[in-house]
């Protein structure tokens, strides 16, 4: 069965004080990497008083130019910038398998085409909550988040092992 993003998760909109964030807990658009590629430390913190909060299992996507591909899954609490989506799964959904579906090419290139704006497109927010996804029991999301953050993981060691053996 297909539904909406929207059954999934939601945006979150909670606001945490700057004061209270350090350079590892802020993420902007800055230091999220492209391809799926996490996130590195902030080089400095925002001027402002409050930053959008974020949870730990929240899915943070860069909505700034969304064909860059920047998305990272929170393994902390901390605030990032405006720019940057908080979407946090509903009860009847996975947050590692909401990760996952919104990581698909499908997704970017769905926030891509319905962005607006042409130097610095901004992923349109409502359509974005529009995106068709399946729906699947609990039990069948955990089962797939389970294999592929295996898989991740197996990746992520390959690649240690790779960079080990070229220094």
């Amino acid at each position: 069965m297909i539904s909406k993003l929207s059954d999934l998760c939601y945006f979150a909109y909670a606001r945490v004080p700057v004061a209270d964030l350090d350079l590892k807990t802020y993420i902007s658009t800055e230091n999220m990497l492209p391809n799926r590629g996490g996130v590195t430390y902030a080089t400095r913190l925002p001027t402002v008083l409050q930053v959008q909060a974020y949870r730990t299992t929240d899915v943070l996507v860069s909505n700034i130019r969304p064909y860059f591909r920047k998305i990272w899954f929170a393994d902390r609490e901390g605030g990032c910038s405006n720019d940057v989506l908080v979407m946090r799964a509903r009860e009847n959904c996975n947050p590692r398998f909401l990760y996952y579906l919104l990581s698909s090419d499908n997704f970017f290139d769905y926030a891509t085409t319905t962005a607006k704006g042409t130097k610095m497109p901004r992923g349109d927010k409502e359509a974005i909550m529009q995106y068709e996804v399946p729906i699947l029991p609990l039990a069948i999301q955990i089962r797939i988040a389970n294999v592929l953050s295996t898989l991740d993981n197996k990746i992520d060691i390959n690649k240690a092992i790779n960079h080990c053996l070229a220094v």
